[in-house]
């Protein structure tokens, strides 16, 4: 789904840290998938011009109010768990979402250097965790696409835990899953309200991807260390034996 983060205004500084991960704290690594790991293109392109187009053409409507029925949808759910369930909206617009999502799947990218930074993570032993309230359909499709599931040790989906990453109830329901320590934890997303429901939780290294869509310029969001391209996440280092015990 699109992201929900909301850019400040143009006269705030980028923050750019020497390094924005202390990865010798880190055990656990949390990644988001639209906009951080995938290019947020896609999704823009999809739910702003794709969906609005196709569901004029098939429900013959006039382009403009095809439009404004999605953007009314879009803006009555955002950052709800309907706002990212394929079903729910296949319902309310009586329309096969996956199958308009196939048409242009071409669109589906991997953001610059994320395999590197991924398979970096990994040989240095942290846990690698795939975290998205993508619905399982979309998921699905963007893996099979873009091969990237090779690179987690678990790949979760908010759907099952019934909550949107944005509620920080949310990281209580996936330590059940996934036992991490918040204290050990980085989380690399591109929505702020995320990134504020780990902090309430108690995740401690927050790290905004700034450039979802690589069509558009950066966030200049600075209320947590970002990132323009994954390779500033380089270089990766072991854990500590001090942060082991924790």
């Amino acid at each position: 789904m699109m992201s929900s983060h909301t850019a400040a205004s143009s006269e705030a500084p980028i923050q750019r840290p020497a390094h924005p991960v202390r990865w010798r704290s880190v055990g656990s690594a949390l990644f988001d998938m639209d906009g951080t790991l995938l290019d947020l293109h896609f999704d823009n392109h999809f739910w702003f011009e794709h969906l609005p187009k196709r569901l004029a053409q098939i429900h013959d409507l006039d382009l403009g109010s095809a439009a404004a029925r999605v953007s009314d949808h879009i803006e009555a759910h955002r950052g709800t768990l309907a706002w990212y369930c394929l079903d729910h909206w296949g319902r309310e617009l009586e329309l096969d979402l996956v199958a308009l999502k196939c048409e242009v799947q071409h669109l589906i990218q991997v953001h610059p250097n994320v395999p590197r930074v991924l398979a970096a993570v990994r040989r240095a032993g942290k846990r690698t965790v795939l975290v998205t309230n993508a619905h399982a359909a979309s998921l699905a499709l963007k893996l099979e696409r873009t091969q990237l599931a090779g690179h987690f040790d678990r790949v979760v989906c908010a759907h099952d835990l019934g909550l949107p990453k944005e509620s920080p109830q949310f990281w209580g329901r996936l330590k059940t899953l996934e036992d991490f320590e918040p204290s050990a934890t980085v989380l690399v997303d591109d929505n702020a309200d995320v990134l504020r429901s780990a902090r309430a939780f108690g995740i401690s290294q927050l790290v905004l991807a700034r450039r979802p869509d690589s069509t558009q310029a950066p966030s200049r969001e600075a209320e947590f260390p970002g990132i323009t391209d994954f390779a500033e996440l380089l270089p990766v280092t072991t854990i500590d034996a001090e942060a082991r015990k924790r």
